[in-house]
């Protein structure tokens, strides 16, 4: 397989375009040629490069997790990006798209975050580019996510609690979407998934395939050959596409996206491709929770990083097409795995990635496997989260 259909036009099979209002597509046609220049350009790219090496620390060490896969039963690699500047993977895109937005001559930066990972990392470009940052945050979210609301304040971000729908990611993105209407012309918005409208998908993909090209490096090197499993957690989807991306001609490669099932089967969760159906949401036809009348669900996860009721339309692809299997795993199942790997080597992980660790917990394997696990980010805003709910 050598990738998405059409992806230079917006289009992943039936998933993807650009659905926004009129005013916005001056600005989408704009990044568009811009990113379609500057990724050409030696001296863009050589920029990027040094910033990704000097600001982010990469690469990011893939890390033999012994321990882990004595308690899973066959080798367990993890890649991690939770050893990258600001602790998760936001900061590859971040810094991709506010180094071409100052290429493009704009002078403010708006982003909306869920977990509040991709606020820390555009408040940190921000601030390294010398531009004023403006950050949207579900009400939700700045009380589950204090850490890095503070973290985004010290970095010189105004953060903006966003009260209405379920105070969560989509209304967020909701108003971080309003506020580049009224003000496209000296506005940047860094989107922080694979979501939204063309060529907000592609951009962020090519930026965080940085992480799956390391990986398919590293993995050769340290076995000799590609892994057998590719394991990374979903909501959006970006860590999960950034990883993914770079193996999809290596057929023998599976790859595992792992959403939010929340509270389990009959209750509230996150799985927009496992128990969705196709719609439009924030500017692209994807898979996405709906009711009974069409209209856009409220999502649930413990993490809010997952905690979204759309999913990136290359997602929605793979899965349509069968290059990717997308499985759940529950809150309960998410904390199990948080605290194995914590406990086994040391390392505190994301609510996020925990359900990426949670799917080779309860899988089988022969013991002759390669699995690659994400760790898209580290557990330090999630610390509060989990010891409220162990002290229930």
């Amino acid at each position: 397989m050598n990738g998405p259909v059409d992806p230079g036009r917006g289009w992943f099979g039936e998933f993807g375009g650009r659905y926004v209002p009129e005013v916005l597509m001056g600005a989408l046609d704009e990044l568009e040629r811009a990113w379609e220049t500057h990724k050409e350009d030696r001296s863009f790219m050589d920029e990027l490069d040094g910033l990704l090496r000097e600001v982010v620390g990469r690469p990011t060490p893939m890390y033999e997790a012994e321990r882990f896969s004595e308690r899973v039963g066959t080798r367990v690699l993890l890649k991690r990006e939770d050893l990258a500047h600001t602790g998760a993977h936001k900061i590859n895109n971040t810094l991709g798209q506010v180094l071409l937005a100052s290429r493009m001559g704009k002078r403010r930066i708006i982003a909306e975050t869920g977990a509040g990972q991709h606020g820390v990392a555009t408040a940190t470009a921000a601030a390294y580019f010398g531009l004023p940052c403006v950050v949207y945050m579900g009400a939700t979210d700045v009380r589950r996510q204090h850490l890095n609301v503070v973290r985004m304040e010290m970095l010189g971000a105004r953060v903006i609690p966003v009260a209405a729908g379920s105070a969560t990611l989509k209304d967020a993105i909701n108003e971080a979407l309003r506020d580049w209407v009224t003000n496209v012309e000296d506005t940047h918005y860094v989107i922080g998934s694979v979501v939204g409208p063309h060529p907000y998908p592609e951009l962020v993909a090519e930026l965080q395939s940085v992480i799956g090209r390391e990986a398919r490096a590293q993995v050769l090197q340290m076995c000799g050959r590609v892994p057998d499993e590719i394991v990374a957690c979903v909501g959006g989807g970006s860590n999960a596409i950034g990883l993914f991306r770079p193996f999809y001609r290596d057929e023998s490669v599976r790859l595992i996206g792992i959403e939010a099932g929340g509270s389990g089967p009959e209750g509230p969760h996150g799985a927009s491709i496992g128990r969705g159906r196709p719609g439009v949401l924030h500017g692209a036809r994807s898979m996405l929770l709906q009711d009974d009348e069409g209209l856009v669900a409220e999502a649930h996860s413990i993490s809010a990083g997952l905690d979204y009721p759309g999913v990136g339309p290359e997602h929605s692809w793979l899965a349509s097409s069968g290059r990717a299997r997308y499985e759940s795993a529950t809150d309960r199942e998410a904390l199990d795995a948080f605290s194995v790997l914590a406990q086994t080597e040391g390392i505190i992980p994301a609510l996020e990635p925990a359900h990426a660790l949670a799917y080779p917990l309860r899988a089988s394997y022969s013991g002759d496997e390669v699995i690659v696990i994400g760790l898209s980010g580290r557990g330090d805003k999630d610390v509060a989260t989990v010891a409220e709910v162990r002290d229930e």
